[in-house]
């Protein structure tokens, strides 16, 4: 499940050929982003000396997920570790998942639900390395209710706005119900799409699952952000931890063969998220696509990844099981996965980046 998709992603249907992972754009979560015309394929940088094949990493084109791996390219990580790398753009991590278990690209990106859901939907697939460790979503309400609901206890009665039932929102917006011990049955679930700021903000809704800078914009206009599961200290509250978001997959199949690649590509994104948490914001925002940014509100860009860059990277790429266990959780709380469905010691590589041979 990926930021505002279905947890369920249809694998039934795989194509196998290139065009299931045709590069193409998706709505960001930033304002003014504008929806990219065709497609986009983003390339390493070039280097000189000798080059592996052409390794296709795809991923969901989210901004805030995407700057990690864009980062990790502009800086020449994936250079250093001798790996040419296409990074190529999907609509959200159920179809870079779908074209990695359709043989359509080398690696995957996407969040952990999605890796969750393709595992227990039968895909033999593994998580190996780990570039976001928190949700892209924020609980907030409207202006005309921000004196009323102060506590995620108080949604009790009220009406709160997601996406749609199934998605990323609503198996967190219960998973933190059920933490404050609020009956979800008590709730009523508004589903409105893409366009939950224009309700939240004209009061349509008591509450409303946010991203950025749709959270920006309502705190500004008077609602309350009530907790922000992109700042580390709101997710240890609220969440208890750190909460598997985004990171990379590859097919069983080929884990073996591909053992010394994957964990070179493991290196370049580990020195790609230390870079992510120390450059300065401005070079972190010139390493994004042109096409990509282009039309958005420049210093909010600098002012939203400035806030969130050290809550939403890790500093390691190793992915963290108590955090992993978190995501389970709430997709077992929403209903969408069956306890028990998954062995995450399954699903997740513990060993791949052992540096003893494996």
């Amino acid at each position: 499940m990926g930021c505002c998709e279905a947890t369920n992603p249809a694998l039934d249907d795989l194509a196998s050929s290139a065009a299931a992972a045709a590069p193409s754009d998706r709505r960001t979560a930033l304002k003014g982003l504008a929806a990219l015309a065709g497609g986009l394929t983003l390339a390493a940088c070039a280097r000189g000396g000798d080059r592996g094949p052409r390794l296709r990493l795809a991923f969901c084109g989210q901004l805030l997920c995407v700057v990690p791996y864009e980062v990790t390219r502009a800086r020449g990580h994936f250079a250093a570790q001798g790996l040419d790398v296409e990074l190529v753009y999907t609509r959200g991590g159920n179809a870079a998942m779908q074209a990695l278990v359709g043989g359509s690209v080398d690696y995957a990106g996407t969040s952990f639900d999605v890796a969750l859901q393709a595992a227990a939907n039968g895909a033999a697939i593994r998580r190996f390395a780990s570039t976001g460790r928190l949700p892209l979503f924020a609980l907030a309400t409207s202006p005309a209710t921000s004196g009323a609901i102060r506590r995620v206890a108080d949604l009790d009665g009220r009406t709160v706005a997601i996406s749609g039932l199934g998605n990323a929102d609503h198996a967190l917006l219960l998973f933190l119900l059920d933490r404050a011990g609020v009956a979800a049955a008590g709730v009523r679930f508004a589903t409105i799409g893409t366009n939950v700021f224009d309700a939240l903000r004209i009061g349509q809704v008591d509450a409303a699952m946010l991203q950025e800078p749709a959270l920006t914009l309502i705190v500004e206009a008077g609602g309350r952000e009530l907790v922000n599961l992109m700042d580390i200290d709101e997710a240890e509250r609220h969440l208890g931890g750190p909460y598997e978001f985004m990171g990379v997959a590859v097919r069983v199949a080929e884990r073996d063969q591909r053992l010394p690649e994957m964990r070179r590509l493991a290196a370049a994104l580990e020195a790609g998220l230390r870079d992510t948490r120390t450059i300065a914001v401005d070079e972190i925002v010139g390493a994004l696509p042109t096409a990509l940014v282009a039309g958005s509100d420049a210093g909010q860009l600098r002012a939203i990844v400035g806030r969130y860059r050290l809550s939403l990277y890790p500093e390691r790429v190793t992915v963290d099981l108590e955090s992993a266990r978190r995501v389970q959780r709430s997709q077992e709380i929403a209903g969408i996965l069956e306890a028990g469905r998954v062995d995450l010691r399954v699903v997740i590589d513990a060993i791949a980046l052992d540096p003893t041979p494996a």
